[in-house]
């Protein structure tokens, strides 16, 4: 197939595309490589696709109207996977404006893409962060999700809500999925595994938020582009069931669905840090610190429909993601 990755620099996008050209796929990587962490970082993920003749990379952002309107032309995807936005619960704290330009105007420029080119199938990244101040464990798809606590998370649920209008108005099949904490190789520097690495083999001490009283469903990288790719291959179909008097809000009577993708095994943080700790053969010094604004105390997938629908269920256990992230960490980063 053809298909378009956006956000092909990052994380779960550099992974994904790599995977999808090794099974046979022409993939149309873009991002915009903006300065938000490291751009080395994201060149050299850009750099282990650039050997593949189905592989190609444009520099774009999503929020250009004309640019993504262009290229929807230009290319006719079949597919498209839309990882690219604005990331990070605490940054929305600082900078609102940019999770409106890309997560809400990027979006909807991407929705108005496929829906006057045909695209087939639209999936896109959701988050964990949607379920906001629920407190029933483990979160559901079924669950309400109306009471985000970041704008993040509200950027998140937006897109949701805007996917759903297009599957009900335009009959385009969209598929959201909420990444619940994903780690391992390629990952971003703002987030805790490479944050806490740095500072454990540099001797200075790590920030841990919530006293370390977080509990987060850790997801290793392979795990979640294994999920990604099922996803993309199977369309989204209408829930025959549904009715408007006991709405589900993970179907629907249009072509729309929303799926977790975890592990299904929350993890105290203490515990991850004490599995780096092992891997790097060296403890952490902690400076323990209340929950910061914005941030949810726990987080717990429940994958079941993941399972029905794709006989999926991620599967890493945390011992083997952290080994596997501290020997890419010390490579890329040369340490001995």
């Amino acid at each position: 197939m053809k298909i378009l990755v956006t956000g092909a620099a990052g994380f779960i996008g550099a992974a994904l595309s790599l995977r999808l050209l090794e099974r046979g796929d022409e993939v149309v990587g873009i991002d915009n490589l903006n300065d938000y962490y490291d751009i080395n970082l994201k060149i050299a993920r850009l750099e282990r696709l650039k050997g593949y003749e189905k592989f190609k990379f444009i520099k774009v952002d999503i929020s250009d109207r004309q640019a993504i309107e262009a290229l929807f032309v230009k290319e006719q995807f079949q597919r498209v996977m839309h990882l690219a936005g604005q990331a990070g619960v605490r940054y929305s704290i600082t900078n609102p404006h940019a999770y409106i330009d890309s997560n809400i105007v990027g979006f909807m420029n991407i929705l108005e893409g496929c829906r006057h080119n045909a695209v087939e199938h639209l999936a896109y990244a959701s988050s964990s962060s949607v379920y906001g101040a629920n407190t029933h464990m483990p979160f559901s798809v079924h669950d309400n999700v109306d009471h985000p606590v970041s704008l993040y998370a509200a950027s998140k649920k937006a897109n949701e809500l805007m996917a759903h209008t297009y599957s009900h108005l335009y009959k385009l099949p969209t598929t959201g999925l909420r990444f619940f904490t994903v780690y391992g190789p390629w990952g971003r520097p703002d987030m805790s595994p490479i944050l806490f690495a740095r500072n454990i083999l540099e001797g200075k001490p790590i920030d841990v938020f919530n006293y370390g009283n977080h509990r987060r469903d850790f997801t290793y990288i392979d795990d979640i582009v294994e999920g990604v790719i099922r996803v993309i291959d199977k369309s989204a179909t209408v829930n025959e069931s549904w009715t408007g008097n006991t709405p589900d809000p993970g179907s629907s009577l249009a072509p729309y669905r929303v799926y977790n993708i975890g592990n299904n095994n929350p993890v105290h943080l203490l515990t991850f840090i004490e599995t780096l700790e092992n891997c790097l053969n060296k403890k952490a010094i902690k400076n323990l610190l209340p929950l910061q604004p914005g941030d949810v105390p726990d987080t717990y997938a429940d994958v079941s429909e993941l399972v029905n629908d794709f006989g999926y269920k991620p599967e890493t256990k945390l011992e083997t993601g952290i080994g596997h992230f501290v020997d890419w960490y010390k490579a890329f980063y040369n340490i001995l």
